[in-house]
């Protein structure tokens, strides 16, 4: 439902923002990106900035964190110590979003992996009254940087086979660039995000092409080159459990 959105346009003041960011190990950096990420969300009637941290961060980054919430409200570190997996951590976060009565949910990797600058371009799509909006590298105007071969060939490959077995129609099928309206995360968190590794994002998307959904083109750098062999195996087995869930018209609403 890609190609038809509501005609209602919903104005920012209206809206209470929530930004999902997993940080770790990045000290003040982490902090830089927080602010960058802020001051490209004006006009909304509330923003707050979740920073989940779990012990995966063992560096000073916390405590940075924790000092800015003192000057800055519009910042709430989220301390996760239970976290098991990067999966964990996001989940944390949205809950924490809910939780607060976030209208829309922005969720951002750190690190400028994902650029601050492209956020506007998820809200402006949001306003047009889309129920998510996903970044693509791979849609015109989209763009990966700095990333290896072996790591475009699977984010690629990945998006193709799982838009072949899921009958999605997204360009990209596994980007973490993405915003949800409330109740749209609360569904896909009633569904249950099972995957525990990366591959959590086309599952995310799989149960959101029945809904009013758009893709804007975003820039992503510094992909990781190491992939692992759980990882590639854990995709597989999950994309196999949406693909019997397509099959039984369980997939989506």
């Amino acid at each position: 439902m890609a190609d038809v959105a509501p005609a209602l346009r919903t104005s920012l003041s209206d809206v209470f923002l929530g930004i999902v960011c997993p940080i770790a190990n990045e000290g003040a950096a982490g902090l830089r990106f927080a602010r960058a990420v802020l001051e490209q969300c004006d006009g909304f009637r509330a923003v707050q900035f979740f920073a989940v941290l779990d012990k995966v961060s063992i560096d000073d980054t916390l405590k940075i964190l924790e000092e800015a919430t003192r000057d800055d409200p519009r910042l709430q570190v989220v301390w996760a110590p239970e976290n098991t997996c990067i999966v964990d951590a996001y989940v944390r976060g949205y809950r924490e979003a809910l939780k607060a009565g976030a209208d829309w949910i922005l969720e951002i990797d750190a690190g400028y992996s994902h650029q601050p600058e492209d956020a506007p371009k998820l809200i402006a799509k949001m306003q047009e009254g889309y129920d998510c909006v996903f970044g693509s590298r791979f849609m015109p105007g989209g763009e990966i940087a700095n990333s290896s071969f072996r790591r475009l060939v699977v984010s690629r490959g990945g998006g193709w086979l799982a838009n072949l077995l899921l009958g999605t129609k997204m360009t990209d099928m596994t980007s973490g660039f993405e915003m949800f309206s409330r109740s749209t995360l609360e569904m896909v968190l009633r569904k249950g995000i099972h995957s525990r590794a990366h591959f959590f994002q086309t599952e995310i998307k799989a149960y959101c092409h029945g809904l009013h959904w758009a893709e804007v083109p975003i820039r992503y750098q510094f992909a990781s080159p190491r992939l692992k062999a759980t990882a590639v195996t854990e995709s597989f087995r999950q994309l196999w459990r949406l693909y019997q869930m397509q099959r039984a018209g369980e997939l989506t609403l």
